[in-house]
């Protein structure tokens, strides 16, 4: 007897065959029973299977392990790069003392490596300190809150006596949408790198004859040069397309031309970032109506200052935006837009001064003295406190005190 198989369920059915009786009947029942087994293997792992597929379908998938990402290496330290550095504070007036307090309670917190020397600085005063300028030079950094500047009278602006004691040739504000804080533009993130030592403020004035004031603009190759190096030079090493030269070549043709003359030679060594030209009463319009077109700028002087404050409007305001002054040797970090910068009475007396325009302004300094952790740390706090939104001063809309925010933010740290 032969066993024939089916594929189906175990079906055993007897054949009858004449070459089935040759076959030693001991034998012929050893491979029945062996053939037997396999069959009866084969169903059951077929049940199994069945099982197995129904018990999946009725069990939640078990959710995939989230993989944490490596801490990148962003920065290996040269030996000793961690002892704490020597920084030059000016708290200044109006609200200065009051955001540059902010700034040391947070530095304190976050145990960041800087400690601060600091000086009484007053705009009416007729010279900065000269033990202020041998402080910033020993230390090469500088934070500082606003100085008011008497409008008229014979007293210069002591900003523009640092700017060129120190050479701080290059001013950056950074202006970008906050996530969180609402504003009429999105995608805006503009930095204005204005010329800081020359143009209109160099400060060269006289009366020709009673009635008849002379105010004289100086324009020189050797600043418009490096001006518009520094800012091609910080487009690409920030990862930044296009740089665009603010100008008014239409009108003072030989000034501005020479300004325009010394960033058309520049670009030509900068052939992945793209250049163009605006005029600075078009970029004004430019600014407010589609300021997501601009990426980096650069400006002659007085029409740097008019650039970056518009800017700063237009992505969030004046009290949230970073900025510095920086040249060769030293440099010198405060709110990047100057408008608001030593507030009110009211503001002063309720303490609600908005402290994040000089702390992230402190975040870039941190960056500047090779502090990156500490820089990031501290910028993801100010990020976090502006996205959660309860915690606002009354420029951004809240009503919080200027402690209130120091206090989110080191709530905040990592």
């Amino acid at each position: 007897m032969l066993l024939f198989f089916t594929t189906g369920p175990i079906s055993l059915r007897a054949v009858s065959s004449s070459s089935a009786d040759s076959i030693n009947r001991p034998v012929g029942q050893a491979l029945l029973l062996v053939m037997a087994c396999r069959v009866v293997a084969l169903h059951m792992l077929r049940r199994l299977a069945d099982s197995a597929a129904s018990a999946r379908c009725l069990i939640p998938a078990l959710p995939k392990a989230e993989v944490q990402q490596a801490r990148s290496v962003t920065y290996m330290p040269r030996p000793g790069d961690g002892a704490p550095r020597a920084v030059t504070l000016i708290p200044g007036d109006g609200i200065g003392p009051l955001v540059t307090d902010a700034v040391e309670q947070i530095m304190t917190a976050m145990h960041a490596p800087v400690y601060f020397e600091k000086y009484e600085v007053h705009g009416d005063m007729k010279r900065v300190p000269e033990e202020v300028i041998e402080s910033i030079k020993k230390n090469k950094v500088c934070l500082k809150g606003g100085l008011r500047t008497p409008v008229g009278g014979g007293v210069s602006s002591l900003n523009v006596q640092l700017r060129k004691e120190l050479d701080l040739y290059a001013s950056l504000v950074n202006c970008f949408n906050l996530p969180g804080l609402p504003t009429r533009h999105e995608d805006v993130d503009i930095v204005v790198i204005r010329e800081n030592t020359e143009g209109e403020y160099s400060g060269l004035e006289h009366e020709v004859v009673p009635g008849v004031v002379e105010s004289l603009k100086v324009i020189t190759k050797f600043c418009s040069e490096r001006i518009a190096q520094y800012a091609f030079e910080y487009a690409y090493l920030n990862n930044r397309k296009k740089v665009t030269a603010v100008h008014k070549a239409n009108i003072m043709k030989l000034a501005d031309g020479l300004f325009l003359e010394s960033c058309r030679e520049v670009a030509t060594k900068y052939p992945s970032i793209k250049y163009n030209e605006i005029i600075v009463d078009n970029c004004c319009m430019q600014l407010v109506s589609k300021p997501e077109q601009f990426d980096v700028m650069v400006t002659p002087n007085l029409y740097g200052n008019l650039v970056a404050n518009t800017a700063a409007g237009i992505a969030g305001g004046t009290g949230v935006m970073p900025g510095g002054n920086v040249g060769a040797d030293h440099a010198v970090f405060e709110q990047g837009a100057s408008a608001g910068n030593v507030g009110n009475e009211k503001i002063l007396d309720q303490k609600k001064a908005n402290p994040v325009a000089l702390l992230l302004s402190s975040a870039m300094m941190l960056r500047h003295l090779q502090f990156p952790s500490f820089a990031d740390r501290l910028e993801t706090a100010v990020k976090r406190v502006i996205s959660e939104g309860k915690v606002r001063t009354k420029d951004l809309g809240g009503t919080s005190t200027t402690q209130e925010v120091v206090d989110a933010v080191i709530s905040n740290l990592d």
